[in-house]
């Protein structure tokens, strides 16, 4: 199983101004009878959305364990013929977006360790640990070192579950899992046995899901509904469950205290998917409703910049009475490539996602709503290009509050210095993205319409209130920054093969 030619894909929005990535997605099955790997591939396509780097699927017939991961989009990485050789009754799959280590072929997930006992273990990781340094250095006074020039906390995670000689996997997940700080949804695997846990927040989204001969874990209820699996409950903040031959069964390794991210409902999760019994497309229609109340204004049409925007300009359209309508026309199959655009290319733009109907838009006063500014250098390019096909006026309406705070808990925002609403009041802002007025959903409408407490959202990006207290060292490269302190060197070679064991030929 070779791995393929290891090019980076390219976000292609102009002067980088990239939107905000969650850090991945994950899912398992132990599914007798049933092909796991191809489950798993379109189980990872309804995920795509949550990580667009890499993607990764292991499997295991009871005997061995296999991991079949590179660079790129899902539909990249895998074909007919590599699903085919992937056998098995268990499976763990992932799609990445990096927040912690760099955008190598070592650090795609699964992960994968050699237990002492000679087993495998896998593990897929959608969120991000705090106190990777810390984990680092206990590691390492066990003996630990990164295998495969990896990088990442999920690397680090992987080496710690798999390194006790004297106990099952689950007992070490039960004496590992306390240790941890920060956001983590885990689904991993041993030869023998699906796990799945949530850190104590639950800050990323997982869900079990129930086939007719198996069970499910993932990221979001959609990709349930993709293989067909029914909804039966989230793990829980602080849970680990096991699923084997014997059945299911729970642990609690932390006391839970729910900080779900309020992130998920406003951009990162799929609009058909449903978090904590509450629909992310209702959330994001009323999102918009509130909005249209908020910030008024005197128009001839609402539209949204597809696809995120959407929801939300249905429901700005339907509390202000203006039309809806679609102004804007997305290229789907553009989003990520392996093909550098020339600079012609790159200083067209936003055109290369979004054109304008002229059209519609020609002698319009348009409100146009959108998830959220980050540098403002996106909306600033689609102000200008909605005035060039003839836009008389052009409000833009966000269905987020300002972006002032960093994430460190799975989403790779910009840094604080890059985040335009640090540098500049509302009307600044206004005036740089050259947009006729500008209105943010506040705060308070914001929780009120995810229906769920204030007590249990994380909103550190909107408010700075960080619910797990953040290192002095934490960042996207700080397992990197540890091996060159101590004079390792991450390797990045990148001739080897993705083998049954991940080992170097």
């Amino acid at each position: 199983m070779a791995r393929g030619d290891g090019n980076l894909s390219h976000d292609l929005l102009p002067n980088d101004d990239k939107r905000p990535q969650d850090a991945c997605g994950v899912f398992g099955v132990w599914a007798p009878g049933e092909q796991v790997a191809k489950l798993t591939y379109f189980g990872l396509y309804a995920l795509q959305h949550r990580g667009q780097e890499a993607a990764g699927i292991a499997v295991s017939d009871g005997s061995s364990l296999v991991v079949y991961k590179d660079l790129g989009l899902v539909s990249q990485v895998f074909d007919e013929s590599t699903l085919n050789t992937l056998q098995g009754h268990i499976a763990v799959g992932h799609t990445r977006y990096s927040t912690t280590g760099s955008t190598t072929w070592e650090n795609a997930q699964p992960s994968f360790r050699t237990t002492p006992a000679g087993t495998g273990l896998a593990l897929g990781h959608n969120g991000n640990l705090v106190n990777t340094a810390d984990l680092a250095e206990e590691a390492r006074a066990a003996g630990l070192r990164s295998e495969l020039g990896a990088t990442t906390d999920s690397e680090l995670l992987t080496a710690m579950l798999a390194a006790r000689p004297d106990v099952s996997v689950e007992q070490a997940a039960l004496e590992v899992l306390p240790k941890l700080r920060g956001a983590f949804s885990l689904a991993f695997m041993d030869e023998h046995t699906l796990y799945a846990a949530r850190d104590a927040q639950g800050v990323r989204p997982l869900v079990l899901g129930r086939l007719e001969r198996g069970w499910v874990v993932t990221s979001e209820t959609a990709a349930l509904d993709i293989v067909g699996a029914s909804f039966v409950r989230e793990i829980e903040p602080g849970e680990l469950i096991a699923i084997d031959e014997d059945g299911l069964r729970s642990q609690h390794f932390a006391a839970a205290e729910p900080k779900g991210c309020v992130f998920e409902y406003v951009y990162l999760a799929r609009p058909d998917t449903t978090i904590a019994g509450r629909s992310v497309h209702s959330t994001r229609v009323e999102l918009g409703r509130r909005l249209a109340r908020e910030h008024p204004a005197d128009a001839d049409l609402v539209i949204p910049v597809p696809e995120s925007g959407t929801p939300a300009a249905i429901g700005y359209a339907e509390a202000s009475g203006i039309p809806y309508g679609i102004g804007l026309v997305k290229n789907s199959y553009v989003g990520r490539t392996f093909i550098q655009p020339s600079q012609t290319i790159r200083q067209l733009g936003i055109r290369l996602k979004l054109n304008p109907l002229r059209d519609v838009i020609r002698g319009k006063r348009l409100v146009v709503v959108d998830d959220t500014i980050v540098r403002g250098n996106t909306q600033r390019a689609l102000v200008r290009m909605l005035r060039e096909a003839g836009a008389l006026e052009v409000h833009v309406r966000i269905s987020a509050p300002p972006v002032k705070w960093p994430c460190f808990y799975g989403i790779d925002f910009a840094s604080k210095a890059e985040l335009v609403a640090n540098g500049l009041d509302d009307d600044g802002i206004r005036a740089s993205i050259g947009a006729d007025s500008l209105g943010y959903v506040s705060l308070e409408s914001m929780i009120a319409a995810t229906e769920q407490p204030k007590s249990r959202l994380c909103r550190a990006c909107f408010d700075g209130e960080y619910p797990i207290p953040l290192p002095e060292v934490v960042g996207k490269h700080v397992l990197e920054g540890i091996e060159r302190a101590v004079g390792r060197e991450p390797e990045h070679a990148p001739s080897y093969a993705a083998g049954d064991a991940l080992s170097r030929p």
